[in-house]
């Protein structure tokens, strides 16, 4: 049935290679069968490639699964006119991997532990209220967009990704947002040290 089905596919589309032409089987008609001869083909070669970033077996196997399955999700986005299709399940592979990897480097906040008898004393306490009190006061000068877009970041921990997928801006947006959110901060916090 499948060499039936490779031939049927091969003849639809003839000046294409087998993998595209099975890309496009699946995304025009959620072809079964084509998926699985994709699966087959790109799932060792996709854990390979990733294994040899170092990662783990496990890790490159749920990469492949997660990026088999976007294929299939998202196969109505293929346009074999921009991209070969092994380009296009590379790219989904590697913006996954990125994803892993990013996750696992973020900095985790260690747990603050107190030394017995080194409870901070008032003069400590006053300092901290009051730089506390400065940097409030010196994001409060800074422009709305700026300010939300350095508490989402610095406050709320979220990566510059979640951030332009919370607001809709575009990545490079954030980025500049927030580098010149916090020049005029370091500005702000100069004349209120003054």
């Amino acid at each position: 049935m499948r060499r039936a089905h490779e031939k049927l596919v091969s003849k639809k589309h003839m000046d294409v290679s087998r993998e595209t032409a099975w890309m496009i089987a699946v995304r025009d008609n959620r072809d079964r069968d084509a998926f699985s001869q994709l699966f087959d083909f790109f799932s060792p070669r996709l854990k390979g490639v990733v294994m040899r970033s170092g990662l783990s077996v496990q890790q490159a196997e749920e990469i492949v699964q997660d990026v088999m399955l976007a294929v299939w999700r998202k196969a109505d986005m293929f346009d074999p006119h921009r991209a070969d299709v092994s380009a296009w399940i590379y790219k989904i592979a590697r913006n996954r991997q990125i994803d892993i990897l990013r996750t696992e480097r973020r900095p985790l906040p260690e747990e603050l532990r107190e030394e017995p008898g080194t409870e901070p004393d008032a003069s400590q306490i006053v300092a901290i209220e009051q730089e506390s009190a400065r940097l409030k006061k010196a994001l409060s000068l800074l422009k709305r967009e700026q300010r939300e877009i350095i508490e989402n970041a610095y406050l709320g921990e979220l990566t510059h990704q979640e951030i332009s997928d919370l607001t809709g801006l575009p990545l490079g947006t954030i980025k500049s947002r927030i580098r010149l959110g916090l020049e005029r901060l370091r500005h702000e916090l100069k004349e209120l040290n003054r």
